[in-house]
């Protein structure tokens, strides 16, 4: 006899002693008997060759009982024996052709406590087939079958074919021989077995009402109530638990306050909970070069998360402030000032550059300088030259009446840690002698930039220049150029680019405190300035795919804490606020109210974007023994402070297109069992815990 039945102290030692072990198997009329471990040939299985199917094992929900073992004179040699003995419950499936997701969800639930009692039970009692939203009981009655098999003794590898042909017929995105995710189908599953299974006949209308600072204990329970109302079957028995959802407006700081339920728990991993950033700052003093910053903000955060990682990793002085714009095509195609903002709104593809500007209390005009150069045409000598956008627009501040001479030195400014090293002393040289001299100093820098369409006759001139258009064309600032000018500033108008006087103060209209300024670049210039630097613009990411990382770990517990974290709803889940009468981007808080006695972990290792697929091989070390969420669940009761102990794993090996799911069941005593499709074997306890691991099986300890 195998030692973990336990038998009176020295039994086995008594010659002649009947010991009488009962095996309560749904169907049969006779009692089994082990006489000093002999089978009590008196005793018939249903006659042999008759199908067991229909045989129905009393596990009383527990997992020390579902190993119980017997021998039998007709099993099968690829039954799961071992010295004479086999166990109930090992038996694989089949693939059908890329089932393994369906193998592994499978087996994890057919191997869940007080479900395998329930299926094995009269379970088709409480099938309902007036469901519109069940399925007439096929479904339920397909895994009952199918369960049923998988527990009868001394079976082979079974075929899942008739369950898979009607989980088709509901769900076509399971036809097929496509992989699938295990996950989905196992939301799925449960939720179709759930309506098949719902004891309510006639679900009755409940109107819920408003929390209206009630307690939330009391709100709980009505909401509850209220579900169970509606909902009754073994799966919300089980396998449902219950959260808080908190939301708060952004601007009112209305909150609304409504309790849920859960099937099971979509955890984020680390990598996923948190955004990696990239950006270009600038200084607006022209002090330093450009450089790219790497920062780390919430995946789901909002534009204040990002602005208080870069004041810490640049070392923001109280008397600074960052103004992040978006740069698309050589040109400012957005500024981001709403510090509510969500982040999901930028891209990984997108290019953004936080400009570093001094705090000012007075008013003063942005001036956004936008590069333009000279490009040639090779091949066809007859087309006109082309002024092309290039580098990052460069962003400064300007107090008071401005002139072209304000803005010319402040353009200079910036550009400064551009200039090429040779030109350096000279640069020093040309600002010693302008210090020097003075103003009459100062007109020779400015004369040849002026052009003569700026001076009258009598050599004043125009605070403006709006001449005709013939004056901003192609031609006319390629001649300005040919005359010596270095830089050609054009201010930008509603009616076009029009050439500023250097010496003029600017009268034209600045809307909303900007003002756009483009520069065209000399032949000469271009080379004096570095101009690679100018134009390097990092992207916000860009996935390394042939760089292998250093594999990431992290605990369950932080897992969880990342989903339980406040953060702003995504711009398609816009909430209706009362109060505002508007849709707003408010804030969610998730807290666990009432856990399950099933409680279902999925780890999401998978996340999509527009241009890639990715898993995350993330190590999430898991508690098998001893899961404690009472520090996570925000109301106490009798059962918050029981644990859970792990009896069942659905891995997931290799990446998005060519992976395979196996599971890992433990099947009672801490022995664990592997299964491969048709293959099942021993594991050991220490291999259960991998990257592979994706839904997590955890049952709470009474």
């Amino acid at each position: 006899m195998n030692n973990r039945i336990n038998l009176p102290n020295g039994s086995l030692g008594l010659s002649g002693k009947e010991i009488l072990l009962e095996l309560q198997v749904y169907g049969f009329s006779d009692r089994v008997k082990h006489i000093d471990g002999k089978i009590d040939e008196t005793v018939e299985y249903n006659k042999r060759g008759t199908d067991l199917s229909n045989i129905s094992v009393k596990l009383n929900g527990s997992r020390d009982h579902s190993s119980f073992y017997s021998t039998l004179t007709n099993s099968s040699p690829s039954s799961c024996s071992y010295g004479g003995f086999w166990f109930l419950g090992l038996t694989g499936l089949q693939n059908l052709g890329n089932t393994c997701f369906m193998n592994s969800a499978i087996q994890c639930l057919t191997h869940t406590p007080k479900l395998v009692d329930y299926f094995l039970g009269d379970y088709r009692r409480d099938i309902n087939r007036e469901n519109l939203l069940g399925m007439k009981g096929e479904l339920s009655m397909a895994f009952g079958n199918l369960l049923r098999k998988l527990w009868t003794p001394g079976a082979r590898a079974v075929a899942p074919r008739m369950f898979k042909l009607k989980l088709a017929n509901f769900a076509p995105q399971f036809s097929g021989y496509n992989q699938h995710d295990a996950q989905e189908f196992l939301a799925f599953l449960l939720d179709g077995l759930h309506e098949d299974l719902n004891r309510v006949k006639s679900k009755p209308y409940i109107e819920f009402k408003d929390a209206e600072d009630r307690p939330d204990k009391e709100v709980a329970e009505e909401y509850w109530r209220n579900h169970r109302a509606c909902n009754d079957s073994v799966i919300v028995d089980l396998c449902q638990g219950q959260y808080r959802s908190t939301l708060v407006c952004p601007v009112c700081n209305k909150k609304s306050v409504t309790f849920d339920p859960f099937m099971y728990l979509s955890l984020p991993l680390p990598s996923t909970s948190m955004r990696t950033m990239t950006l270009t700052l600038l200084s607006a003093d022209g002090s330093t070069l450009p450089s790219p910053i790497t920062i780390t903000v919430p995946k789901c955060g909002r534009l204040k998360d990002l602005l208080e990682a870069l004041s810490t990793v640049c070392s923001l002085r109280s008397d600074e402030r960052l103004l992040v714009a978006e740069v698309y095509k050589n040109k400012i195609f957005r500024f981001l000032e709403e510090p509510s903002d969500s982040l999901a709104l930028i891209r990984d593809d997108d290019t953004l550059v936080a400009y570093r500007l001094p705090k000012s209390d007075e008013v003063s005009s942005l001036v956004v300088f936008m590069h333009q150069r000279l490009e040639k045409a090779y091949n066809f000598e007859k087309v006109p030259a082309n002024w092309k956008l290039f580098g990052i627009p460069l962003v400064a501040r300007i107090s008071g009446l401005l002139t072209g001479f304000d803005l010319r030195r402040q353009f200079l400014g910036l550009l400064h840690p551009f200039l090429m090293p040779a030109d350096d002393v000279l640069s020093n040289c040309e600002d010693a002698r302008i210090t020097a001299n003075g103003d009459s100093a100062m007109e020779d820098v400015i004369r040849p930039i002026i052009s003569d369409s700026n001076t009258g006759s009598d050599g004043k001139t125009e605070d403006v220049h709006l001449g005709s258009e013939s004056n901003t064309g192609s031609d006319s600032k390629t001649e300005d150029l040919r005359l010596g000018a270095d830089f050609q500033f054009y201010l930008e108008h509603i009616y076009g680019e029009r050439e500023i006087n250097m010496r003029g103060q600017l009268r034209v209209p600045i809307s909303n405190n900007r003002l756009n300024v483009h520069v065209l670049w000399s032949e000469k210039m271009i080379e004096r300035y570095d101009t690679c630097l100018l134009t390097s613009l990092p992207e916000v990411f860009k996935p390394q795919l042939c760089i292998r990382r250093p594999q990431e770990c992290a605990s369950l517990y932080k897992c969880l804490e990342a989903f339980l974290k406040e953060e702003p709803l995504g711009p398609e889940d816009m909430w209706y606020c009362p109060n505002c009468k508007k849709h707003r981007q408010a804030s969610k808080k998730l807290d666990l109210w009432r856990l399950p006695e099933i409680l279902v972990v999925h780890l999401k290792r998978f996340s999509y974007s527009r241009y890639i697929k990715n898993k995350l091989e993330t190590y999430v070390d898991f508690p098998t023994d001893d899961l404690d969420l009472s520090t996570y669940i925000s109301h106490t009761n009798a059962q918050s402070s029981n644990p859970y102990v792990l009896y069942a794993i659905s891995n997931h090996y290799g990446g998005m297109g060519g992976g395979h799911y196996t599971a890992f069941v433990d099947h009672g005593h801490g022995k664990w069992y592997e299964f491969d499709d048709a293959n099942v074997f021993p594991v050991s306890e220490d291999r259960i815990k991998s990257s592979a691991a994706y839904v997590l099986f955890y049952k709470r300890v009474a």
